[in-house]
């Protein structure tokens, strides 16, 4: 009975890193795979679930407010933001793929909604991870190497920041 049950576990303990690896390995690549359902997921659950605490003080999160390129719809995405003296940095873990991305490079412009506070953001750019890897923390500096992120959003701040709503 005892060998039956640490059998079990240790095939769910083999199991579970195989998944581990195979899921490091198909974001590092970008893979649609990997990728696309962590993306439909998003869309469908972890955003709303974010977007709950996203923006305010001591979040983990911000918010792009951003509008659809074809839609013109207003739409609102929970992303890990860094601050910068001039604008904002966000990592692209999944590359150039996520709408959200897509709609404020076709716009131009976004808001970003940090501590609390609302700021109107331009010039979008995309930048090597390697030129500005030290605005990030140790921490997200070692998940980006372990992901694969190469990338990340550059945004400019615009005019004076204002309370977020």
């Amino acid at each position: 009975m005892i060998q039956t049950v640490l059998a079990v576990i240790a095939t769910l303990i083999v199991v579970m890193l195989v998944v581990a690896v195979l899921f490091v390995i198909g974001m590092r690549r970008k893979s649609g795979l990997v990728q696309g359902p962590i993306v439909w997921l998003g869309k469908r659950w972890f955003n709303k679930v974010g977007l709950r605490t996203a923006g305010q003080p001591g979040a983990a999160a911000g918010i792009v407010r951003h509008r659809g390129r074809t839609s013109g719809r207003a739409y609102e995405t929970p992303v890990a933001v860094i601050a910068t003296e001039q604008g904002f940095l966000i990592a692209l873990p999944y590359g150039l793929r996520s709408n959200w991305l897509r709609n404020v490079l076709a716009n131009g412009e976004a808001v970003v909604v940090h501590e609390g506070r609302e700021h109107q953001a331009s010039s979008p750019a995309i930048v090597p991870m390697r030129t500005v890897e030290t605005a990030f923390a140790p921490d997200e500096q070692r998940m980006h190497r372990i992901f694969g992120v190469t990338e990340a959003l550059e945004l400019r701040r615009v005019g004076a920041d204002t309370a977020a709503a």
